[in-house]
């Protein structure tokens, strides 16, 4: 199947030039595409590790959760990889999941291996981040779960999609199974993904610059951001944190970029904290939390989340995960770990497998100047890149989610 990059004048319509707008508001009803409102989903929990014992302060981390929607005939599969900190059943994985349950596909949404429970629950390591490893991953948990389908499923071909970090790890995934061919994926869709996660996480860490104060202002900007959308729920006919929500805020305080961009790095200082917590207790690393503290399930966190939430990803590379994977192998050294969180590492992968494909926004957030042009020039005709949209913003728009369902179909 060739598909042309360039898009026809008339054939997207996605409203926002600015990116960071795109970013926060998404994409309003109007341009949206016509999914279901309601859809079975169910949610599932599984043991990754059977000998796996999480601490006491992790209790409720027991299992790992993942969900599904099953078609009643005879269909081809996609796992589901969602982004940054982001779980098997949120908005991102909830969008395209409707999208392709709609198209006649059984779907299988999964947590990206930067959320908590995956940290806690089937992550080899607990210490994510590795491209390789994490890959390895979720390539476990996806084995685990094709053995817990019910019977009467019937799967013609497997698939893997993810969007934004979770694109990036279906890449690594897609190219792991060419080597142990236990799904042999027909279809591999990337959205948004990061080139260099490096370059990536040093923009969104940047982005709190824009805070009032810095990084010292945030317990009075994050109180100051929940009492905006207070006022916003006052006015709205809906408690859904949605789209239309967050369009509506926009229209009623018309933030600045700045201010937006802020809201932006919250997002993902929260990510970061939750990561950091979790792998450190898992660990007992000592980074955040001093070595040896034991924590039990009643045991305040107050104190760690005021510590966690000043930690940002690119600290967490240079005094956490560096340190780590230099105490498994002396030879490595920062610049050698960062290059190897690349798409870079599989060009040649990527550039000769004819099932991979990819959709990206021109002025995606955390893509840095002149990284946007690598994707057409290694996937040729199976990119398309959009003009707008910043990161993830049109993810919902009718035209992004029909090209999507037919590049997943095998």
């Amino acid at each position: 199947m060739a598909l042309a990059v360039a898009l026809p004048a008339a054939a997207y319509d996605y409203p926002f030039d600015d990116p960071f707008v795109a970013t926060v508001v998404g994409t309003p009803a109007e341009y949206r595409a016509d999914l279901p409102e309601r859809w079975p989903r169910k949610w599932r929990r599984t043991v990754i590790f059977e000998d796996r014992e999480p601490p006491d302060f992790l209790f409720y981390e027991r299992k790992y959760r993942y969900s599904w929607i099953l078609q009643r005939g005879p269909a081809p599969l996609v796992f589901l990889i969602a982004g940054t900190g982001g779980s098997h059943n949120g908005p991102g994985n909830t969008t395209a999941g409707k999208a392709l349950y709609q198209a006649g596909f059984h779907v299988v949404g999964l947590s990206s291996p930067t959320h908590s429970n995956f940290i806690a629950t089937a992550s080899s390591t607990s210490v994510p981040g590795h491209a390789e490893t994490d890959a390895e991953d979720l390539y476990r948990v996806m084995e685990i779960i094709r053995d817990e389908l019910p019977r009467r499923v019937e799967v013609t071909d497997y698939a893997v999609a993810g969007y934004s970090l979770g694109a990036f790890n279906a890449a690594f995934v897609a190219k792991l199974d060419e080597e142990r061919q236990s799904f042999n994926f027909k279809r591999v869709g990337l959205i948004n993904p990061p080139l260099r996660l490096y370059s990536s996480i040093s923009l969104l860490d940047r982005m709190l610059d824009n805070m009032p104060g810095g990084i010292d202002n945030f317990p009075r900007f994050w109180g100051e951001l929940i009492t905006a959308f207070s006022e916003v729920y006052k006015r709205s006919d809906s408690l859904d944190f949605s789209e239309d929500f967050l369009y509506k805020a926009y229209e009623i305080f018309k933030p600045s970029d700045e201010e937006l961009g802020a809201l932006i790095g919250v997002s993902f200082r929260l990510a970061s904290s939750n990561l950091v917590t979790v792998s450190d207790v898992m660990t007992d690393f000592g980074f955040v939390k001093p070595p040896n503290l034991v924590m039990g399930r009643n045991s305040s966190a107050d104190w760690l989340a005021a510590t966690s939430t000043r930690v940002g990803f690119t600290d967490y590379f240079h005094a956490y995960f560096y340190p780590y994977h230099r105490n498994l192998d002396p030879s490595v050294t920062r610049a050698s770990l960062i290059n190897q969180m690349s798409l870079r590492t599989i060009e040649d992968y990527l550039r000769s497998s004819n099932k991979i494909y990819l959709m990206h926004n021109r002025d995606d957030l955390i893509l840095e100047p002149g990284e946007i042009d690598y994707f057409p020039e290694v996937f040729g005709d199976r990119a398309r890149i959009y003009p707008n949209g910043g990161h993830l913003g049109n993810m919902a728009q009718r035209d992004f989610v029909d090209h999507f369902v037919k590049v997943m179909r095998p």
